[in-house]
Order: structure tokens, then sequence, then C-alpha cells
């Protein structure tokens, strides 16, 4: 899929399963976190970054991540996770994330994760070329979902 036709922002849904339930009968706040990750898999499988990086022998890592827990979800619940990109540093990408219970518009959850662009053999951060930064449609804080 071609960036120009693609939202700045990714949208993706599901259901609550039951295997992010915690003790306390709602989601266990580790989910999120997993959650949050496999969203920007995603979105970068969509949008070609993926496979952009592949070709430049490189990779992304989470440098570092922070969640807020707004409101508890639950089994079975809708679930919509908004993601996108704000901005492109040396070796650095910041990614933020909302999560909405879909049947209310509750929002149950806001992220952001710090990407490290990384050389795939090295492990070492390395600049992000420009075929990797026009995967994305940067969004700006005032443009934000």
């Amino acid at each position: 899929m071609e960036n120009a036709i693609m939202s700045p922002v990714y949208r993706h849904e599901f259901t609550v399963p039951s295997e992010a339930i915690d003790g306390n009968g709602h989601v266990n706040n580790v989910a999120y976190v997993q959650w949050m990750q496999d969203v920007a898999v995603r979105h970068s499988d969509a949008s070609g970054c993926t496979q952009a990086a592949r070709d430049a022998g490189a990779t992304w890592v989470v440098r570092k991540h922070s969640v807020e827990y707004l409101r508890p979800a639950f089994e079975g619940d809708p679930i919509t996770v908004l993601t996108w990109v704000t901005n492109f540093r040396r070796a650095l990408s910041l990614r933020k994330y909302k999560f909405i219970r879909t049947s209310d518009n509750t929002v149950l959850s806001r992220g952001e994760t710090d990407w490290v662009f990384v050389d795939a053999v090295t492990n070492r951060p390395r600049s992000i070329p420009q075929e990797v930064k026009c995967a994305f449609t940067l969004v700006a804080q005032d443009q934000e979902p």
C-alpha cells in the first residue's frame, strides 16, 4: 500500500481476549504494552516502512515506552487502537497511541514509544534514511486524534 493513500493515523480494531485479563478482572497493564508493539508493527508493515528498513539493512527496537491508564477494559470489549508517528530524530522516532473502547467511545489508555533505528548486523543505532522516513506522514501535536 502506498503511503500517499494511507492515513497518517493507523487504526486497528480487535476484541479483548480472555488471555489479557488479570486477577482483578480487567486487562493487565502489560497487555497494553504488547498491543502497542503489535499495532506499531502492523502500521510499519502497511506503510512499507518494514520493507524499507530491511532494504537498508536495519530494523527498529524500542528504547522506552510510557503508558497512561485511564479506564479499565474487560474481556469482550471492542477496542480501537490509533497510532501515529510524531517525529524523526537522527536515529529515533516517537510514536503515540490511543486505545478507545469502541462501544462507548471511552478513551482507555494513551501511550508513546521511542523507537531506535538500528543496524541489523551490529545492533548499533544509525541515522534513519529518507526512504524509511518517507513511509510515514508525521502527525503534529495539534493534529493528534
